[in-house]
């Protein structure tokens, strides 16, 4: 009888029937009138023998869907050919694993799909963007009056009318188990491209720790990793443009450590190329050392429900070698000068957020500044001479961003900047690079108005009054449009 009942219950595992029937209880009670009494004993085999079966199916079921998947990686090029073969050979020779290893063969085979579809399928993003710039003065005059910096510096409101802003290209995706990669490529207005950031990053080191390696944004600050669709203005804030070049970008090493801790506790140290303004090799050296050293900390938390925090404290490090810089004096003249020697930037930032409960869906608030000093360090060229120069130098900004409505926010900011103190033979050299003449101090207030028609689109409206240049009051308006299209990572905080 065992055996009959163990072909019907294989009967009905592969047909699907119903292994019985409930009848009436009369029904019952004939039957078991000329049946036979079945021990309890027997009744416990039974039982287990069927559960033995259908473990034993459900294991085949999962190594033929393992199967398939390797099956259907063998179109891909033949470098993975080997590896596809290699996975297949074990489960060719697979009888009816045991539960435990029916779970294992599952997880193998979603790993496996995984890293076939990252390898050749990375996450595409792109951010379409443009505006509309209408300023009074001329944006080719645009200068920050005693600030050196080297003309491709990206300072100022940008071209005049319509015309593309930065359009961003990326790819990302899991390498294996061990890294991830990631590129941004920047198309810009003038149809130039080059490469934001192109960097492989570590997703298994353990203890808290992340290491990258390539071109990234330094983690310094706050402000200067984010990518410029994330700003909440049209363009970044004096103290960044005149310290570091609008935003710090390098080749280079990164390592990162977040602290085991209920307080958001970070740690972080870059040593790079030194490429970038305030670094700079000119010269073409080509030295051998790192040309910029990063130090940086950052701590946050939650207070309640409703609000959070970060604050931080950094401090940058660069070389510079022939460096070529431009500035201009209280007559808006722009003059030439070359330097030799180390700047330091120290740089501390704070961020307040607040949403109702945490939900930033229809009302938030956040109040961001930080302050930017820097100090260089060594010798300045101008006309065949050189002298000794140590100079002092800073800038801040702060401001606020509140959404009122579901897709409606409103922001405004003022800014500051100081040239500082300039020690240096004011003999040799003109007056504008050795002191800051009538110690004015650029500055420059901000109102935007921007509407998310959904968390992929963005229009703007923003007002400034830009007092950067001595003498020069210059009213800019514009109008931009931001569009992001295919699979966009999450922002930072």
């Amino acid at each position: 009888m065992r055996q009959k009942f163990i072909s019907l219950i294989g009967f009905t595992i592969a047909t699907g029937a119903p292994l019985c029937t409930f009848a009436e209880p009369s029904a019952v009670s004939s039957a078991a009138s000329v049946s036979p009494a079945i021990a309890p004993a027997e009744i416990s085999a039974l039982k287990q023998e069927i559960q033995a079966i259908r473990t034993a199916y459900e294991a085949r079921l999962q190594a033929l869907e393992l199967r398939l998947k390797i099956a259907e990686m063998a179109v891909l090029p033949a470098a993975n050919n080997a590896a596809s073969a290699s996975a297949a050979a074990p489960i060719a020779a697979l009888s009816i694993p045991s539960a435990s290893a029916a779970n294992t063969t599952d997880t193998a085979a979603s790993g496996a799909s995984r890293s076939g579809a990252n390898a050749f399928n990375p996450a595409i993003s792109l951010i379409l963007s443009g505006v509309y710039t209408n300023t009074a003065k001329d944006p080719a005059a645009y200068a920050i009056t005693g600030f050196s910096l080297p003309t491709s510096a990206e300072i100022g409101p940008g071209k005049r009318g319509f015309s593309l802003a930065e359009t961003e290209l990326g790819l990302n995706a899991s390498i294996d188990p061990w890294l991830r990669g990631a590129t941004t490529i920047s198309l810009h207005p003038d149809n130039a491209v080059s490469v934001e950031e192109a960097f492989v990053q570590s997703t298994a080191l353990g203890n808290g720790f992340t290491a990258k390696a390539g071109r990234f944004f330094s983690g310094v600050g706050y402000l200067n990793d984010h990518h410029s669709h994330t700003w909440d203005f049209v363009d970044n804030p004096l103290a960044y443009q005149a310290l570091l070049g609008t935003q710090y970008g390098d080749d280079g090493v990164q390592l990162r450590w977040l602290a085991p801790t209920e307080l958001f506790l970070e740690f972080g140290a870059e040593l790079g190329s030194g490429r970038g303004f305030p670094g700079g090799d000119g010269g073409g050296s080509g030295r051998n050392g790192a040309g910029m050293r990063a130090l940086y900390t950052h701590a946050g938390g939650d207070v309640g429900d409703s609000h959070s925090w970060r604050a931080g404290v950094s401090i940058l490090n660069a070389k510079s070698s022939e460096q070529s810089l431009t500035t201009a004096d209280s007559q808006g003249n722009h003059i030439d000068s070359v330097f030799n020697g180390n700047t330091r930037v120290w740089m501390s930032d704070f961020v307040w957020k607040w949403a109702p409960n945490g939900n930033a869906t229809r009302t938030n608030f956040k109040l961001q500044g930080e302050y930017l000093r820097s100090t260089k360090d060594g010798n300045t060229s101008y006309g065949g001479l050189s002298r000794q120069q140590q100079a002092t130098q800073s800038g801040w900004y702060l401001q606020s961003i509140v959404q009122f409505a579901p897709g409606w926010r409103f922001g405004l900011r003022t800014e500051q900047l100081n040239a500082g103190k300039f020690d240096v033979d004011s003999t040799a050299l003109p007056f504008a690079l050795s002191s800051a003449a009538t110690n004015y101090r650029p500055r420059k207030d901000s109102v935007m108005l921007d509407f998310s028609a959904s968390e992929f689109s963005r229009f703007r409206l923003q007002f400034a009054r830009d007092r950067a240049r001595e003498g020069v009051i210059d009213n800019q308006l514009f109008l931009q449009y931001q569009m992001s299209l295919g699979a966009h990572g999450a922002h930072n905080y």
